[in-house]
C-alpha cells in the first residue's frame, strides 16, 4: 500500500498540530514547518475539520487545534478517510470491493487478504499520540540487513 500525498500531508499536519499540545497555528506557519504547499493544506484542513479532527480557530491569532484528543484520531481512520480503502488490490476491500472473475480460483489472494489485515490492525491501534512517543526512525533503520533482499519493499 502507498499513500497518496493528500493523506501524507494530512497526517504531518495532524502530528505537527497535536506537538502543539491544545495552541493553534496557522495554516501558513504549518504549511511552511511542514513543508506542504499552502493552497493544497487548506483543503485538507478543511476536510479534517469536516470529520472533527481539527478545528478552526477564528481570529488574527487564529489557526487549527485538534478538536479530538490526540489518543482518539488512529491512523486508520485518517488513511481510509483520504485513501478510500487499506487493501492493496479491491477484490479484499471492504469500502471498495470490486468482483474479479479469478476470484474463485485465485491462490495468491489469501495473502492479499491477510496483508490487509494485518495493515488495518496495526493502523487502527496506532494513535496520534502513540506514534508521538516513539523516537522518529533513521535511514538505517530502513536497510537492516534481513531487510535487504527484498528489493522494492
Amino acid at each position: 500500500m502507498k499513500v497518496s500525498k493528500k493523506t501524507d500531508y494530512a497526517l504531518r499536519a495532524l502530528f505537527a498540530i497535536a506537538e502543539l499540545k491544545g495552541e493553534s497555528i496557522s495554516t501558513k506557519i504549518l504549511s511552511e514547518n511542514i513543508d506542504v504547499p499552502r493552497r493544497f493544506l487548506e483543503n485538507i484542513m478543511l476536510e479534517m475539520n469536516n470529520a472533527g479532527w481539527v478545528k478552526s480557530i477564528p481570529g488574527r491569532y487564529g489557526g487549527y487545534a485538534l478538536a479530538k484528543d490526540a489518543n482518539e484520531i488512529t491512523l486508520g481512520e485518517v488513511i481510509r478517510h483520504f485513501e478510500g480503502m487499506i487493501a492493496m488490490i479491491s477484490c479484499v476491500s471492504v469500502s471498495n470491493y470490486e468482483p474479479c472473475s479469478q476470484e474463485s480460483k485465485c491462490y495468491f489472494r489469501r495473502v492479499f487478504l491477510n496483508i490487509r489485515n494485518l495493515t488495518a490492525q496495526i493502523l487502527d491501534k496506532m494513535t496520534i499520540a502513540s506514534c508521538l512517543g516513539q523516537k522518529p526512525i533513521q535511514k538505517e533503520d530502513i536497510y537492516k540487513e534481513e531487510f535487504i533482499g527484498g528489493l522494492g519493499i
